[in-house]
């Protein structure tokens, strides 16, 4: 760290596989990043545990989440890769932050109201708080950039205020200087990154959460999983493609397709119109399978040699952790805690 560039970055819930709209929509489009940015990008699993986890479960697809971004192309050489529970500044700047954010704030974020409607009235804490901890993973890094998407821009302006009003509050640096105490982070809103949805619910978009069968096509998954997915995606009540409108499902589908051959959608339309559904499914699989099955088997590879996986993550940890902690340091002094 310290190379003078701007700062990147990004993370992931390593809840379950990651799926093509991770890859598609974010960590494909990191890659050119790797060399013009100082990137870090890390598993969030303190994020993972507002809703029930499985210990074991949770383990393994933490590590499955860091083998998935180096074969995605994250080289580790050029990018910090950690994990957040790995870094405890990430936990204590959450609280310091919890206590400069409003009730009034945190309740009008529009994924705490969605989540929070699947829980009745034993509603979680860290649902609540979730973008509290999502700020301090920003601000730990004095971070520049956060590539996010639609879902994630109402928590990104939190960061964005929550941040300012730190910088307001405190604006006299530990040594009696006037500084700003967090570099206030800037959306990076990726003009090829692909908003994937889901295959039985083409209106909402994919998720690893999501219960319908067949929805979300993962990164592990085999080829032959992934061919039945696409074969039973929805599309609509027609059956053959126009060039005048195309359903949501459609729409999905050769959005999916254009984004794996990095070619624009009326380029990949061209090719189907006056065709039947079957086609578009079925090409749309094959260049799914072609592109997933290298991705799946790098994982596998890589998931094998643990010592491998634990080198990276302890580097990335030192690494984050000699940054978090010096950020952190400060923020303590200027709250006002005693340091030795």
């Amino acid at each position: 760290m310290g190379s003078g560039k701007k700062i990147v970055l990004s993370a992931v819930q390593p809840t379950n596989a990651m799926h093509i709209g991770n890859y598609l929509g974010a960590i494909k489009n990191w890659i050119p990043y790797l060399d013009e940015y100082e990137c870090i990008f890390f598993a969030v699993d303190l994020h993972s545990i507002t809703v029930e986890q499985d210990p074991k479960a949770l383990r393994e697809n933490t590590y499955q989440s860091i083998a998935s971004y180096i074969a995605c192309g994250i080289d580790p050489a050029k990018a910090t890769l950690f994990v957040q529970s790995q870094v405890p500044a990430h936990a204590e700047l959450a609280w310091v932050l919890t206590c400069h954010a409003s009730m009034g704030e945190l309740s009008r974020m529009t994924q705490y109201k969605d989540k929070s409607q699947k829980h009745g009235s034993h509603i979680p804490t860290g649902l609540f708080t979730y973008p509290v901890l999502m700020a301090a993973d920003i601000l730990l890094y004095g971070t520049h950039l956060v590539p996010v998407g639609e879902d994630q821009k109402q928590h990104l302006e939190l960061t964005r205020d929550l941040a300012e009003r730190m910088n307001h509050r405190y604006p006299e640096s530990s040594t009696g200087e006037k500084s700003p105490l967090f570099q206030v982070p800037a959306p990076m809103i990726s003009k090829v990154g692909a908003r994937v949805m889901s295959l039985q619910d083409p209106e909402s978009k994919m998720s690893k959460s999501d219960p319908a069968p067949g929805a979300c096509v993962f990164l592990n998954d085999s080829d032959k999983e992934i061919e039945k997915k696409f074969k039973r995606a929805v599309t609509d009540s027609g059956s053959e493609i126009t060039a005048e409108e195309q359903s949501s499902g459609v729409r999905n589908l050769i959005q999916i397709q254009a984004s794996f051959l990095n070619e624009n959608y009326d380029a990949v339309l061209s090719r189907y119109i006056g065709k039947q559904y079957g086609y578009l499914k079925l090409d749309t699989a094959n260049v799914a399978i072609n592109a997933i099955r290298p991705i799946r088997e790098k994982t596998e590879e890589i998931l094998k040699d643990r010592s491998y996986l634990d080198g990276i993550l302890k580097v990335g940890r030192e690494a984050a952790r000699a940054r978090a902690e010096k950020v952190l340091n400060e923020v303590y002094k200027r709250v006002g805690f005693i340091r030795q």
